[in-house]
């Protein structure tokens, strides 16, 4: 399996050192990884003309470096945003300059009031597939991620999933969320597995709700257990068995890792690859 890093996991060294995107590219290439992912690209992080401007010019930069760009993931609310289709296929746009396979976008957020999840995924669903036919346009495939509480748990996406019911339209694979939702991630990452178009690992340290409220920096999980995010191979996610799941059900495609523990930014990203060259090996 390839390895590869989402921009993501240098938000801690960025706010530090107010690093570009140039720069991270630049550390990825020197740390060893395999392919970089972005996330909601910004302005702000790197001036332009424009972004559309701005995603050319990291192309372009990661052309050079030798590093492709597996995805490119942005925020989305089909359910409580206006505009969400126009918004999310300009962001197709966006991930085609950047020469990026797959686009993640949210499902939605939070569910309108008296709404059911089953009633947020039918309503959502028919968005989700004009914006996946618009991508499949631009060579882009489309996905969701299995994150933010509501649509967390395997057979919450699966559904999602059979119900856009596109082949342009698949799941991004992230092996520790569906701990947020209490869901074993074994289990989930077997459902799940079929409809990977991308993947994403981290790892967590866990501790259950009966035990005493360990504070700043560990989420709560949708039954009331905490988490806080980790180096790779250092918390409790069964990452080697999952991504074996991954690849016995002819998953091919780049693993992105995820840091968004309190650890030191670049050491913890140098010792989670060691790790995760193990266990892909």
């Amino acid at each position: 399996m390839k390895i590869g890093v989402s921009a993501y996991s240098f938000q801690q060294y960025m706010d530090h050192t107010r690093a570009d995107y140039f720069t991270i590219c630049d550390l990825a290439r020197e740390m060893g990884f395999d392919a970089i992912e972005f996330i909601d690209l910004s302005l702000e992080t790197q001036p332009a003309e424009s972004l559309s401007a701005l995603a050319r010019s990291i192309r372009e930069h990661c052309e050079k470096l030798g590093l492709p760009i597996a995805a490119y993931a942005v925020k989305a609310d089909f359910l409580n945003r206006e505009n969400a289709v126009q918004a999310v296929k300009a962001q197709a746009d966006i991930a085609a300059l950047l020469g990026a396979p797959v686009l993640r976008h949210d499902a939605f957020w939070r569910l309108p009031a008296g709404m059911s999840w089953r009633q947020g995924v039918e309503k959502a669903a028919p968005l989700i597939r004009e914006v996946t036919q618009y991508a499949a346009e631009k060579g882009v495939r489309t996905c969701t991620e299995n994150h933010g509480l509501i649509l967390q748990d395997a057979e919450r996406v699966e559904e999602l999933i059979r119900t856009v019911d596109h082949p342009n339209y698949g799941w991004l694979v992230d092996v520790g969320n569906f701990l947020c939702a209490d869901d074993n991630p074994l289990r989930a990452v077997a459902i799940a597995a079929p409809y990977a178009f991308h993947a994403h690992v981290k790892d967590f340290l866990f501790k259950s709700f009966q035990d005493d409220d360990p504070g700043e920096g560990w989420l709560r999980t949708r039954n009331g257990n905490y988490l806080r995010g980790t180096v790779a191979g250092h918390g409790m996610v069964p990452i080697r068995r999952c991504l074996k799941i991954l690849k016995d059900a002819g998953y091919q495609g780049v693993v992105s890792y995820e840091f968004e523990g309190p650890e030191e930014n670049l050491p913890a990203l140098k010792n989670a690859l060691r790790f995760l060259r193990g266990v892909t090996e």
